[in-house]
């Protein structure tokens, strides 16, 4: 199979390619490691190679959805039995994993041949992917700028072209984010639908779920088929969907009711690029026959960043408790940014977080009257277009400021002096929109509907109802046939 050939199928077409013998795992294997060959060295996507493990894997009987379809797995959460999982962390570089993920197996149950995992940031804390351990991952549009984060990796791998769909996870936008930088779909799936096992029941306290960023709705689609549904591990079974999710994608919505918003106290001043992305979807929401309709913010969006980073700091600072007790890791395995983070955890109460945490119930309330009326909320996925890489790195002397707090336990005098504040705006300014799915388990989408001037995509984000994942889907795959987008590739030769 030539690399035209192969970079003109989405995942269940390469699939359907297998089944009808027209081509062999092995042909596809092939195809995926020459483009990765031709292409990563420019992006940085794949940042563990896992040759020995694919080679085995495509002399096996394989079955299922994707049989025979090259996959790669993010560096995060994602294990894989005997095989490194590092988390983006040089305190965690070259840790074979002790069993399987329950996603994972369920990917490897539907076919899917694993050959590497992709890049992330150090434990998938940030909106970008340059982690200290494997360099920065790049955007395939534009080298210079962010494929976001923190499945940053698996979004450039899949828009490079590399794979058609991979292995992505999002704890407070990390699977939508990379989807709109890189013109991909994004669904993060509501709380509880993918599990977690069997290592984890809820990760994040419930906001962080697993999933993929792929180029067609459909391939989206059959992956939650494939992953969905409890394990031991879940806390709670939500219901079960009724059919598939893949299965009636092509009868289109009844009319929706869709409210939309740019609005955000985090940015106060909407960029121009991200009001047009929404602009343009409601005018094509508005051709499909929806109905469309500006509305306000239904929820508090600064309070809900400053919970949101609360509940993330108490976060890191148990992960890396946790790891130097299990590794006997020094500070030195561990990015400043991420001890930083861990230090502004130790210095929060449990009366802070207990607030933060008591705070969701008002966000699902807010998001839930919104619903009483509409069926949908439009935003930007993005509070601009991808940014340049190292734009959220910190100035040195401010580093060196840092050093010196981190080695006294001096980070409690950072949020006196309003630092907390500053990096809410720094981390969440430019990506404001996403979180509150992830706050409020909700089901959420990125679609890739919007390019600027210069080609760098913009998606536009629709968040649903409980159990709101087939609408989604149903509706990004009417997006899909109204606007295509899958066949735009980036020129990476």
């Amino acid at each position: 199979m030539d690399e035209q050939d192969y970079l003109a199928y989405d995942g269940l077409g390469l699939a359907e390619l297998v089944a009808s013998g027209e081509v062999r795992a092995d042909d596809l294997l092939a195809a995926a490691r020459a483009r990765a060959k031709a292409v990563d060295p420019r992006v940085n996507a794949i940042c563990t190679w896992l040759d020995a493990y694919a080679d085995r894997r495509v002399t096996e009987p394989l079955t299922g959805p994707f049989a025979g379809v090259p996959f790669l797995l993010k560096d995060l959460h994602q294990q894989l039995e005997g095989q490194p999982t590092s988390d983006g962390s040089r305190a965690l570089a070259g840790t074979p994993a002790a069993r399987t993920g329950t996603v994972v197996q369920r990917w490897l149950d539907a076919g899917l041949v694993v050959f590497g995992k992709t890049n992330t940031p150090e434990f998938g804390s940030k909106g970008v992917t340059e982690p200290t351990l494997f360099g920065p991952t790049r955007n395939p549009w534009d080298l210079d700028r962010t494929p976001g984060g923190s499945s940053g990796g698996s979004a450039a791998a899949v828009a490079a072209g590399i794979v058609p769909v991979a292995g992505a996870s999002d704890g407070g936008g990390s699977i939508r984010i990379p989807a709109a930088c890189t013109g991909l779909v994004g669904l993060k799936p509501g709380r509880g639908l993918v599990p977690s096992g069997p290592d984890e029941s809820e990760p994040l306290g419930g906001l962080a779920t697993q999933g993929v960023i792929s180029r067609t709705v459909r391939d989206s689609a059959a992956m939650l088929d494939v992953i969905a549904g409890p394990d031991d591990m879940s806390p709670y079974a939500p219901a079960a969907p009724d059919g598939s999710y893949a299965q009636d994608l092509d009868t289109a919505p009844e009319p929706l009711r869709i409210g939309y918003t740019t609005q955000c106290a985090l940015r106060e001043t909407p960029h121009p690029e991200a009001v047009r992305a929404v602009e343009h979807a409601a005018q094509l929401l508005t051709d499909l026959g929806h109905h469309v309709e500006e509305v306000d913010p239904p929820h508090d969006d600064r309070q809900l960043g400053q919970d949101f980073l609360t509940v993330w700091f108490v976060h890191q600072a148990t992960e890396i408790a946790r790891i130097k007790r299990e590794t006997g890791a020094g500070d030195d395995g561990f990015e400043q940014d991420t001890r930083l983070m861990a230090e502004l955890g130790r210095s929060l109460s449990a009366v802070e977080l207990e607030a933060a945490q008591e705070r969701r119930k008002d966000y699902v309330a807010a998001l839930a009257r919104f619903h009483t009326g509409h069926d949908l909320l439009l935003t930007p996925t993005l509070g601009e277009p991808p940014i340049r890489i190292g734009s959220l790195d910190v100035a040195t002397p401010l580093r060196w400021v840092a050093d010196g707090l981190l080695r006294i336990k001096g980070v409690g005098l950072l949020r006196r002096a309003g630092i907390v504040d500053q990096l809410v705006q720094r981390n969440l300014g430019w990506v404001p929109y996403t979180q509150l799915a992830n706050v409020t388990g909700r089901p959420a989408i990125s679609l890739p509907l919007h390019r600027t001037p210069g080609g760098l995509p913009m998606g536009v984000q629709f968040v649903g109802r409980l159990s709101g994942e087939r609408l989604l889907l149903r509706l990004g795959r009417q997006l899909e046939l109204a606007a295509p987008w899958a066949e735009h590739l980036p020129r990476l030769h």
